[in-house]
């Protein structure tokens, strides 16, 4: 079914628009929420959540792309668990080590300053993605927004992990001197 249908399917509180979206977009929102969480159980429930949060944010909103749209709300709410500790009591995740590698970019505690400084800083992240190559930028949003493994990036665009690893090094050395640049670090 196209994104049109099943957005006027949630338009009309039609309730088929949530079995529409589980088959159009249900498989990769669960593997979105599992990259996240670490656990099924978890990404089974962000799914969940995130078709709740559909169902009362349309209307208003009608959203063009609905895949990205219910990929980023699963997104959102499986970090939200990962920062509530579920996940961590079962042993952290991956999404932990693709955090680390950007650490030392990413902005410290919330506090008004920082929250401007994070709306700059993503401001500027985008600027630079727009530099990247089509192959780089998807490694790059794969393992920093969507949090997939290695393996799994490597095998989705035909490569070696190998390559994988040294695209997402380039990008972070060029994002940082990007940074440098504008004077966000």
């Amino acid at each position: 079914m196209e994104d049109s249908e099943i957005v006027k399917l949630f338009l009309a509180r039609d309730e088929t628009a949530i079995a529409a979206l589980r088959d159009s977009y249900g498989a990769r929102a669960l593997r979105v929420g599992l990259d996240i969480t670490g656990s099924e159980q978890d990404a089974e429930e962000c799914v969940a959540d995130a078709c709740l949060a559909l169902w009362n944010a349309i209307p208003p909103a009608r959203p063009q792309y609905l895949g990205a749209y219910f990929a980023a709300a699963v997104r959102n709410h499986a970090l939200m668990r990962v920062r509530a500790g579920s996940a961590q009591r079962r042993g952290g995740t991956g999404y932990d080590a693709a955090l680390d590698e950007l650490s030392e970019l990413l902005p410290g505690p919330d506090t008004p300053e920082r929250q401007l400084e994070a709306r700059e800083l993503a401001a500027e992240i985008n600027s630079f993605l727009s530099t990247l190559g089509r192959d780089e930028r998807i490694i790059f949003l794969r393992r920093y927004w969507l949090a997939s493994p290695l393996a799994e990036i490597a095998r989705d665009l035909g490569c070696s992990t190998a390559r994988v690893k040294s695209s997402l090094h380039r990008s972070r050395e060029k994002l940082k001197r990007h940074l440098k640049e504008e004077g966000l670090i």
